[in-house]
């Protein structure tokens, strides 16, 4: 992967960000030279990410339930105490508890959905704005999904939630300007443990179904989100990215 130019020791909050997308990203934004908080549910998987990422005084971990506002305060609170600064926020954070069609979804579980996927990025939104980023600007970074974007079979509790944080995206990206700039990222299936059901056992016949003829990698959304988090970005905001290896080109095909 080409290097973008360092960054001068930018510092970002990346949520859910112990393993799979949000991971690939943290070793992203490290590798030019940011400071990292991550954060994420299991304090275990977190410190084993921090100490993975090279911890020291450049990377720390801040364990809680994403959609938590008293959460939300502490890593914000966390990173300007270690960092002086927080350039960026990267709202990866997400769940999918549920497979089925809308007309039996639980209406219960679908708040849980909207306050996992979108409430949550609101939440750290506001408070990276308050604590640093509305002085001083700054990048936000949502990562969605092209769940989002069209009908996805027994996924649309999930996609509605993405559709919401495109819009989100665009609210931001308008209310925020000229300081921040917000941006997100669709991706398709990307080799996780949370997309695993997608693929797990039939990589071959998924991945085939893609003009680049393979899946994606948490690799793959971490140099975009990185290219985004960059200056060679200062004039891109209010966009979707979609990474998608050309699924997206097979549509009506």
């Amino acid at each position: 992967m080409t290097q973008l130019p360092p960054e001068s020791g930018r510092a970002a909050i990346i949520t859910g960000a112990s393993r799979g997308i949000g991971y690939g990203i943290a070793q992203a934004l490290v590798a030019r030279g940011d400071r990292v908080c991550i954060t994420g549910r299991n304090e275990d998987a977190l410190k084993a990410a921090v100490e993975s990422l090279g911890g020291g005084d450049r990377v720390i971990g801040v364990a809680g339930k994403a959609h938590d506002e008293a959460h939300q305060e502490a890593a914000v609170g966390r990173a300007m105490d270690a960092f002086g600064r927080l350039d960026h926020l990267v709202n990866n954070a997400g769940t999918n508890p549920v497979f089925g069609l809308l007309t039996d979804l639980d209406l219960g579980v679908a708040r849980k959905v909207y306050e996992t996927n979108v409430l949550s990025a609101l939440g750290f939104a506001q408070q990276t704005w308050r604590a640093w980023q509305q002085e001083n600007g700054g990048s936000i970074v949502n990562i969605t999904s092209i769940a989002g974007l069209a009908p996805s079979p027994f996924i649309a509790a999930y996609g509605m939630s993405k559709a919401a944080m495109v819009n989100l995206t665009v609210q931001l990206a308008a209310e925020m300007a000229p300081k921040v700039r917000v941006n997100s990222i669709a991706p398709a299936v990307v080799k996780t443990k949370f997309a695993a059901a997608l693929y797990e056992g039939r990589e071959e016949e998924t991945a085939a179904g893609y003009p680049l003829q393979r899946l994606g990698v948490p690799e793959d959304i971490g140099g975009a989100a990185a290219f985004l988090l960059s200056d060679q970005a200062g004039w891109i905001t209010g966009q979707n990215l979609v990474v998608d290896g050309g699924l997206f080109l097979k549509a009506g095909s």
